[in-house]
């Protein structure tokens, strides 16, 4: 038998769930989001890190998905980066991307 739950859902609640099985809901959002005067190997190593913790999350795609869809501007989402998301979306590849 499911699990019952014990509100109703919102009318929205189904778009931001997949959140809560995030990998990196376990550690910090520095990791994700790069500090202020960031640059070179620290940047790169950060990133890297980041896209590590991605590589392995059940809901990559879906976090991929969402930042594509809604312009992320800043930090590693699905496993891209902002640089990644900017050439794609102004190459028009996000929705093959996403899939």
């Amino acid at each position: 038998m499911p699990h019952r739950t014990t509100h109703q859902p919102g009318a929205y609640e189904h778009h931001w769930t997949w959140q809560l099985r995030g990998a990196c809901r376990s550690g910090g959002a520095s990791l994700f989001f790069h500090p202020s005067g960031e640059r070179g190997e620290a940047h790169d190593a950060r990133e890297a890190a980041a896209k590590a913790v991605c590589a392995g999350c059940p809901v990559r795609l879906e976090c991929r998905r969402y930042a594509l869809e809604t312009r992320e501007r800043y930090g590693v989402w699905g496993g891209l980066t902002e640089d990644e998301r900017h050439r794609l979306l102004s190459r028009g590849l996000h929705q093959r991307s996403a899939a």
